[in-house]
């Protein structure tokens, strides 16, 4: 299993590739990933980073990280990775080139993407200029009603259950733990305050019940400013249910179950703390989508 950013990294073997950006690698993603992973060939996913529609200077709020994309291109069953850097360079090249330095130079005999699938210099590039080049290119065909696009806006309305249907899994924020107020312990709810990355998608403010990825320690998850306190900055803390322990420093992934209600202040502290403890009852009965 190799993680490369250079096709040099990669031994030039018989490959099944899976070709695509693959944010959020959701159901639609999936699909052309099982292909490769069902050929017979060595699976192998290139993809790129950043995403490519950044280059023409457009915002693009990602559903997960280059980190994150490579962790579930891997559970999903590909051998190796291919991070493509996409540069000024990288999109000014003719397709032929790219695909004589990206697939061919590792071995690729079989490549699957989506029907519409462009590359190369001008997006010139196919799947029927790969096959034109003796590759055996074919489309694996859309999954009906998932897109990134329809992703990204249940994502911000914070649909997170409505998300994750065409994710095949729940939604994820994503950060380093850092410093925050530390106001949550004074309440008896000590959070873990992540600092996601500044391309990461968030979702709407609110209060959502999720686990932490892996062990899948249940936490409830507060999104936003925290207006009881008059707070101006976004925050994404965490708490997790029956734990303890030093979390600064370590990089979390945070699954999102269940929307459970706005943000809002409180007439009282102690009417906040009452609602917290409603929130982790809450959090307790959830169950992953």
């Amino acid at each position: 299993m190799t993680v490369a950013r250079s096709p040099g990294e990669l031994e030039p073997v018989p490959r099944a590739v899976a070709l695509g950006t693959f944010d959020g690698v959701h159901r639609g993603h999936r699909a052309v990933i099982d292909a490769a992973v069902e050929s017979g060939l060595r699976a192998t996913a290139v993809t790129f980073d950043p995403h490519p529609r950044t280059l023409l200077g457009n915002r693009v709020e990602l559903l997960s990280t280059i980190e994150r994309r490579v962790e579930l291109l891997l559970a999903a069953g590909v051998e190796d990775v291919l991070i493509v850097e996409f540069t000024l360079d990288t999109a000014r090249l003719p397709p032929e080139r790219f695909a004589h330095e990206f697939l061919l130079a590792i071995g690729t005999e079989l490549v699957l993407a989506g029907p519409d699938l462009r590359f190369g210099h001008r997006r010139t590039g196919d799947l029927a200029l790969l096959r034109a080049l003796g590759l055996d290119a074919r489309a694996v065909e859309k999954v009906p009603g998932v897109s990134s696009t329809q992703i990204r806006l249940r994502v911000a309305e914070g649909d997170v259950a409505g998300a994750a249907e065409m994710l095949g899994r729940p939604v994820e924020v994503e950060g380093i733990v850092v410093t925050g107020d530390q106001r949550g312990g004074t309440l008896g709810f000590p959070t873990a305050n992540l600092r996601p990355q500044p391309d990461l998608l968030i979702p709407a403010y609110g209060i959502y019940a999720g686990a932490v990825e892996g062990p899948h320690q249940r936490a409830a998850v507060s999104i936003g400013v925290n207006p009881h306190y008059g707070g101006i900055e976004r925050r994404v803390e965490a708490f997790l249910l029956d734990w303890t322990g030093d979390l600064y420093g370590k990089r979390l992934v945070v699954e999102l179950w269940q929307r459970l209600r706005d943000e809002r202040a409180f007439e009282s502290e102690r009417e906040l703390v009452e609602q917290i403890a409603l929130d982790v009852e809450q959090t307790r009965a959830a169950r992953r989508p």
